[in-house]
């Protein structure tokens, strides 16, 4: 199993959400260890943004968002691996995607959270060239922590003057410092430069499970992105009252759905259906009931499902 603070994590018996390991019960664990899981946050693309990484040389060329999915291959093919299972957040969900467009047979399905899919935005082109701007001049700085706090993380999370910031925002904090200013500038040059990939998703046809968090500025990215995938293959799991990272955020919202769309691939607990059913969350539908907070015995903000009829 690959270390747990690499990019990409090899999944034997754990499932990596954020940064943090959830283990499986006992009655899954069995079968998780026969789904090799390729990870990609968008934080942690490449070896560059690992704890302790040396700063990328200037005279090296900023690498493309093609690039950055090849890389996703070598790492497969070094471990020797072949069809995996991908979950991916912010640019790394569009970097996984991009790899299954190129490579299909290695991929068995998508979970991705918050996913890119179009070319950047004017909006956004401006925030990432400020925050490129201030890494450039000051490195990874509170100004800077503070943008990318707002485009993780709801504003309950981040805290104010009446509410204290959250244990959450206050790791991310610190995990930003222990970065190097000048890689995490190269990733966001790289991720500037990508191109709309819209028109080739209906072209993916393994199963794609999407969770996007309401107050996520990527909430219309993800929403668009929904609508062109092959509806048969396609969820869309909506987190009310939370940003971009629902990994971190809410993580628990998202077991319920993961585990039915896992029980189409004859994981987790034996399902009563003879053959495999054609939605990505199986059995064809999902009882408003299973995503109730209540049901799960959480106190969790609630989520609505958009499934295919």
């Amino acid at each position: 199993m690959a270390d747990s603070n690499s990019s990409v994590s090899v999944d034997v018996g754990t499932i990596y959400l954020g940064g943090k390991i959830c283990y499986a019960s006992k009655d899954y664990s069995s079968a998780l260890k026969q789904l090799p899981c390729c990870y990609i946050t968008s934080a942690f693309i490449t070896s560059v943004h690992l704890l302790g990484a040396a700063p990328i040389c200037p005279d090296d060329s900023v690498p493309s968002a093609e690039n950055l999915a090849d890389q996703i291959l070598e790492v497969l093919n070094y471990f020797g691996l072949g069809a995996v299972m991908c979950m991916g957040v912010t640019a790394g969900a569009y970097i996984l995607t991009l790899f299954a467009m190129k490579h299909r047979e290695r991929v068995l399905g998508l979970i991705l959270v918050s996913p890119l899919c179009k070319a950047p935005s004017w909006s956004e082109w401006f925030y990432n060239r400020v925050i490129s701007n201030l890494l450039y001049f000051y490195g990874m700085c509170g100004v800077v922590k503070e943008f990318l706090l707002q485009r993780y993380f709801s504003k309950e999370v981040r805290g104010n003057i009446e509410i204290p910031e959250s244990d959450i925002a206050q790791a991310c904090r610190r995990l930003l410092d222990e970065r190097q200013g000048v890689n995490v500038l190269r990733f966001l040059d790289a991720i500037d430069r990508r191109p709309d990939i819209s028109s080739g998703l209906k072209k993916l046809k393994c199963r794609t499970l999407i969770f996007i968090g309401d107050q996520s500025p990527f909430y219309s990215e993800a929403v668009h992105m929904a609508a062109n995938l092959d509806r048969g293959y396609c969820a869309l799991v909506e987190v009310q009252a939370c940003g971009s990272m629902v990994t971190e955020e809410q993580p628990h919202a998202m077991l319920i759905p993961m585990e039915y769309f896992l029980m189409g691939y004859g994981l987790y607990r034996p399902s009563c259906f003879s053959e495999s059913p054609r939605s990505p969350l199986s059995p064809s539908c999902i009882s408003p009931e299973l995503l109730s907070p209540e049901s799960m015995g959480l106190k969790l903000k609630p989520i609505k499902t958009r499934i295919a009829a």
